[in-house]
């Protein structure tokens, strides 16, 4: 009888536990940018935020919260309650890199969160503002090396890719820069275009301004060219093995149901694999859709920690 009476508590228990996975979503959902409206992250969570709210019967909106390369927005989701409500759209570097650059983190981004889905990668394009004499990168290497005063380059922050891939190139070039952070890749595109910087690593939402001119560009960060500029060369073409892509992941708190992560998982394939919302992600020419099987994006998170950890251990990048 006290066995019977168990299992049937058990079951109640378990019946009750999964009713809200089940009835996944009752209210709006909320998707945490770690940068400002404009860069590569915001815009992919956008424009699922805009699909989602069509195919999952609730509203699901967008909120930008900015500081300490996207700690500040990973630690609110990874602190929020395990819903699925309060959802993580961050880069590589928050999960990847972070962990390396600050000497105390807030959480950890293995540990505190879970992976929904890969959702797109993205290179960067080395720009200089266009009042720069130089419109190839041996020209800029060449201009650097010979410059009284190292040349100000801007970034996403301390410890973000755009710093990583510069101070990469600084080792393998032999130049000397100096560094100039920003709350974003935005802001930074914005300092190199105004003249406040002289160099960046222009992301995906730069595109229309490399075509303007208001940027110049000069090489890709990733292992190929962009198809929107084919003319400009791969920096690995003068540099073998330089290669920097990023990717992006939709996250939610750790103890989130695996029902409702499968469920919100489903919702991510679903976006982008539609025309319509793969057309604008595209729009730039340098973020493509990167939907991968779990396992796979488990394996790369954890190819690209140990990658970044030796990369910020060897450059001596740290932050209190």
């Amino acid at each position: 009888m006290l066995r019977t009476a168990g299992l049937a508590l058990s079951v109640l228990a378990l019946t009750f536990g999964e009713a809200p996975a089940q009835d996944f979503p009752s209210r709006p959902i909320k998707i945490v940018v770690t940068i400002p409206p404009g860069g590569a992250p915001d815009l992919a969570a956008r424009l699922l935020a805009e699909r989602m709210s069509q195919t999952i019967g609730q509203n699901v909106l967008v909120e930008n919260r900015t500081g300490a390369n996207g700690n500040v927005a990973g630690e609110a989701v990874a602190k929020s309650t395990p819903d699925g409500y309060t959802l993580l759209l961050a880069a590589d570097s928050l999960i990847a890199i972070n962990p390396h650059v600050y000497v105390k983190m807030p959480f950890d981004t293995r540990k505190d969160l879970v992976a929904i889905s890969s959702v797109a990668s993205n290179q960067f394009f080395l720009a200089v503002n266009p009042g720069l004499p130089v419109n190839t990168l041996p020209e800029f290497v060449d201009h650097a090396r010979k410059a009284k005063s190292p040349l100000p380059y801007a970034s996403g922050g301390n410890g973000s890719q755009h710093q990583l891939g510069i101070e990469m190139l600084k080792q393998r070039a032999g130049i000397d820069l100096f560094h100039v952070p920003y709350r974003g890749g935005s802001p930074a595109g914005t300092a190199t275009m105004s003249g406040e910087t002289m160099v960046v690593l222009a992301g995906a939402s730069s595109a229309g301004h490399l075509r303007s001119g208001k940027l110049r560009g000069l090489a890709t960060t990733g292992r190929k060219r962009s198809p929107l500029f084919p003319e400009m060369p791969a920096i690995g073409e003068f540099y073998p093995g330089y290669d920097l892509t990023i990717w992006l992941g939709l996250f939610a708190p750790a103890g989130t149901p695996e029902s409702v992560v499968a469920k919100l998982r489903g919702e991510v394939q679903k976006a982008f694999t539609d025309p319509e919302v793969l057309k604008r992600l595209n729009v730039t020419g340098a973020l493509e859709p990167m939907l991968l099987p779990p396992a796979e994006f488990d394996a790369l998170m954890n190819k690209d920690y140990e990658k970044y950890g030796k990369l910020v251990r060897d450059i001596g990048i740290t932050i209190k």
